[in-house]
């Protein structure tokens, strides 16, 4: 599904500033926001996902948003997450699903105090509602998350420090943001911002996809961190601020409407008869859906001269919604999928958006739009393996290419008394 609300008055012609917000879906919907920003790649003539004017990313977009910015174009993503092709990375899912015992074996050592205590006062206050008070009591027993994150931290810390890349906010051509959550306020912190642009950023990735119960809290400085998706869906207002002209987002998560033609799988003809899961996923997506489009017609009325573009899936799509979110083995297929279905959204739409992207020198790519057997598989084929001196080089020539089309690009669309 695309929507698109165009800016609805201009003060001056469009200087070609992009931005990219990516939302947070678990591995799978990261896996679909890679498929999306694929599309978006290969369809979309002028548009270079690695050189925007800014980019924020919340969980699993923290990942995508961070590689972008870093110059890890969506081929070679693809080629690290989906076939495994890549001579830069090796990507293990079993990292990112390690147990974390040292987390067990903290809060399994604080049994016999926590036991002391509630023993302590039953002795002292038998008449006292101790029963009632177990669960509270022993609750700081219980592991705050599952899996242990440091691997993610350290698969990052290895991607950006390798090939020219950076592992420092300041370090970046373009402004980055990762979104994550203070547990102790409950108020979002922007890492790549003042204050918070010494923090490396695999390890704000790390916090900003530190989904509570599955991984836990993020301790930096003092403070816990958990995702970034708590307190907003999208954060689009951080690019937004930036004054871009077009401002491009993916959201993964919507609701599944069955009464649209959707199909759940066999045997499950209503969701609840898919237990707490289904009742619990359902119920999370909505919650999510609903904030961002609150959101987006705000932006509509605060950012009025800006064109946004979101994408997500359709609320009719049974193949995300009921893919398990943290199934890495169903990458490729949900993926392809992500790819397939933003190519036909372009498609539909290209009516209404082309005359969008028309005004920030981008074309919509009939070729590619029309190939029935478009594939996110194409032109994946390995990449030449640069030096970390030929892959600056490189960057440094890449960048003084597109400093000449972004002047080119912009003479062509300054009216013709304003030309130089």
């Amino acid at each position: 599904m695309l929507v698109l609300q165009p800016a609805r008055k201009r003060r001056q012609p469009s200087q070609g500033r992009i931005g990219l917000a990516i939302a947070g879906g678990g591995p799978i919907g990261g896996m679909y926001e890679l498929g999306a920003l694929r599309a978006l790649d290969v369809a979309i003539e002028g548009l270079d996902l690695t050189r925007l004017e800014v980019y924020v990313g919340v969980s699993s977009g923290a990942f995508l948003a961070a590689g972008l910015a870093n110059r890890l174009d969506t081929a070679e993503m693809c080629r690290i997450f989906i076939t495994g092709d890549s001579d830069q990375v090796r990507f293990r899912p079993e990292v990112f699903l390690r147990p974390a015992f040292v987390e067990y074996f903290k809060r399994a050592a604080s049994l016999p105090r926590l036991a002391f205590d509630w023993w302590k006062g039953v002795v002292t206050d038998p008449t006292g509602s101790h029963l009632s008070e177990l669960i509270s009591r022993f609750g700081g027993a219980i592991p705050t998350g599952l899996f242990d994150n440091r691997g993610i931290e350290r698969f990052l810390r290895h991607v950006f420090t390798i090939r020219g890349r950076s592992n420092d906010f300041r370090d970046l051509a373009a402004k980055l943001y990762v979104v994550a959550v203070d547990l102790d306020s409950g108020h979002a912190v922007r890492f790549g911002s003042q204050g918070w642009d010494d923090v490396p950023i695999s390890r704000a990735v790390q916090a900003s996809s530190a989904l509570p119960g599955l991984y836990s809290p993020v301790d930096i400085r003092g403070h816990h961190f958990v995702d970034g998706a708590l307190r907003r869906t999208m954060h689009a207002s951080v690019v937004l601020d930036h004054g871009i002209d077009l401002m491009l987002g993916i959201n993964p998560f919507v609701p599944f409407n069955a009464s649209l033609g959707g199909r759940p799988p066999e045997g499950l003809e209503k969701l609840s008869h898919g237990g707490l899961p289904m009742v619990l996923s359902q119920t999370f997506r909505t919650i999510l859906q609903s904030r961002m489009q609150v959101g987006l017609a705000k932006y509509a009325q605060q950012y009025p001269d800006t064109d946004q573009v979101v994408f997500e899936p359709n609320e009719d799509d049974g193949e995300m919604f009921f893919t398990n979110v943290f199934s890495y083995s169903s990458r490729q297929r949900v993926c392809e999928h992500a790819f397939s279905s933003t190519l036909a959204d372009l498609r539909r739409k290209r009516d209404q958006l082309g005359p969008v992207l028309a005004k920030h020198g981008l074309r919509l790519r009939a070729e590619v739009l029309d190939d029935p057997s478009a594939s996110i598989m194409d032109g994946l084929g390995l990449a030449p393996k640069p030096t970390d001196t030929t892959a600056r080089l490189r960057t440094a020539l890449d960048d003084v290419d597109a400093l000449i089309r972004k002047r080119r690009a912009t003479s062509r669309r300054a009216p013709s008394g304003k030309r130089k």
